[in-house]
């Protein structure tokens, strides 16, 4: 028997979200489907009143309802130091251990060449400007170990080389708590054992 039409497009829709097959699409599709009128139509209004009020940030282009995001708004937080991450997930990833307390650059990507972006798709030349306007003393870049991740690390930190009074660091790499080292694949290991700390 052939899928409503209805039915169709909303699983089409769900199917379009990252991470989201088609038998999740389904799932979820079916769970609405059983789901109270008002409980549908709360979630319709959720989706609709986000994507009308949030934006991004027209300093650090992470998630905000204003021009500025709580964080670059906050005078408590340290400006000298600016965290660079890909995207937002990223950011919250760092903000929420609750020990940075400077800003961040959101870039909206890496540089993959394979996959066709380059460093003018991604928000490079706003960080170069926030580094020369807003005093930053130390860059952090905290992007992703992959491969396109250590590519944009290693482009950042030849960019940020010449520029005098920045300090550039990168986060550090390793084995995380709770895992055994006789799993940990060798570049990991390397890195873990190039970052050691004195004790």
């Amino acid at each position: 028997m052939k899928q409503l039409q209805a039915i169709q497009r909303l699983v089409g829709e769900f199917a379009k979200l990252p991470s989201i097959g088609r038998k999740t699409a389904q799932r979820l599709t079916y769970h609405i489907i059983d789901t109270p009128s008002s409980e549908a139509m709360q979630l319709a209004e959720a989706i609709v009143e986000a994507k009308r009020r949030v934006r991004y940030c027209d300093k650090c282009y992470g998630l905000s309802e204003a021009e500025l995001c709580e964080i670059c708004s906050d005078p408590q937080r340290d400006g000298s130091k600016v965290c660079v991450v890909e995207n937002v997930r990223d950011y919250w990833a760092v903000e929420n251990t609750g020990s940075f307390r400077g800003l961040y650059h959101v870039l909206h990507g890496a540089i993959s060449p394979i996959d066709g972006i380059g460093a003018d798709d991604i928000k490079l030349r706003e960080l170069l400007q926030r580094i020369s306007s807003e005093g930053i003393k130390e860059v952090i870049i905290a992007t992703s170990p992959t491969v396109p991740g250590e590519a944009t690390a290693l482009y950042i930190s030849k960019l940020l080389k010449n520029i005098p009074d920045v300090e550039v660091s990168r986060i550090a790499k390793g084995i995380p708590i709770g895992g055994e080292l006789e799993y940990a694949d060798e570049v990991t290991l390397a890195r873990a054992i190039e970052g050691r700390n004195r004790l």
